[in-house]
């Protein structure tokens, strides 16, 4: 891959997906001139997956205006159920009827100007008996079939996430996940090794709490108690050890981490670029936060057989 990122296949969907992607959200709060930046400068470093939702402000508009004439160069991924009807914003933030995912997802569509998005994940971990009460699925198998979209995804969540690994529809998920966040490390596992692409979010942590961070502090407290910056590189920032650490799990494809920062930007790429964490960092960074209870959730017996 161009500027020398590394890559992953995205699971059973058979994309190639550069393991640092873009996640739009950080466009809400951003004006035009900020995000035509941004969202060129992502494309310019190499980086070719970019993950956006209607409920992110003005960001797929941002998309559609800014890049969709460079189409051609990144894998794009947005989300369905989000209130777009206004039916649907009278009932609630998600709503997962036929109605208001086909309405969305062709929202989606126009305002990115693309024919096609190569992964729509559903928001907000529905439950499994929500996604069948209003047939959802097959609301997406239909516009999988229209060419609409390429690729079944969820953004999923305990406890929800252990339903949908099990319902065999989905070809990604988008999971949440760092050192300081760790009860999905092992789901991560369990959804690779079935042949699902894995897509994090929160792989930065969000930042460490700055001036334009969104790092909640108490989560970033357990750095401090892991005493991980003994681990840390001389002139390496937290938030690049963090992201090093996610990229370290050997079944994570990819990470979206958002910015409308340049410098941000720069600073992830670079963390990126210097790969996984050594394995006896990485190995040293889970004993310590194993020690102060920061400790992945166990995974179903029902998924490993027992």
């Amino acid at each position: 891959m161009a500027k020398g990122l590394s890559t992953a296949v995205l699971g059973r969907t058979g994309i190639r997906v550069t393991r640092l992607g873009y996640g739009g959200a950080a466009l809400a709060a951003s004006d035009d001139q900020n995000a035509e930046s941004i969202l060129n400068a992502v494309l310019d470093a190499g980086i070719n997956l970019i993950d956006t939702s209607p409920d992110y402000g003005r960001s797929e508009e941002f998309i559609g205006k800014y890049i969709s004439h460079r189409r051609s160069e990144f894998y794009l991924a947005s989300k369905c159920g989000c209130a777009v009807l206004p039916e649907a914003k009278a009932v609630g933030k998600h709503v997962y009827t036929r109605e208001n995912i086909i309405a969305g997802v062709n929202q989606s569509l126009a305002r990115m100007k693309t024919e096609y998005l190569d992964v729509v994940q559903f928001h907000g971990s529905p439950s499994k008996d929500t996604l069948d009460e209003d047939a959802a699925i097959e609301t997406l198998r239909d516009l999988q079939r229209e060419g609409k979209l390429r690729f079944l995804g969820s953004s999923s969540t305990l406890p929800n996430i252990e339903d949908h690994s099990q319902m065999g529809v989905f070809d990604e998920f988008q999971i949440p996940y760092s050192a300081l966040e760790r009860e999905h490390e092992d789901w991560i596992t369990e959804l690779a090794n079935s042949g699902m692409g894995t897509v994090i979010r929160g792989g930065a942590a969000k930042g460490e709490p700055g001036a334009s961070s969104q790092g909640p502090a108490d989560r970033w407290e357990k750095f401090d108690q892991a005493k991980l910056d003994d681990l840390r590189e001389e002139g390496e920032s937290r938030t690049a050890f963090i992201l090093q650490h996610t990229l370290s799990h050997p079944q994570v494809h990819t990470t979206i981490v958002g910015t409308q920062n340049i410098d941000h930007l720069r600073e992830n790429l670079k963390a990126a670029l210097r790969g996984p964490l050594p394995p006896d960092v990485y190995a040293e960074a889970n004993r310590r936060l194993d020690e102060i209870g920061e400790k992945p959730a166990e995974v179903s017996r029902l998924l490993s057989g027992g």
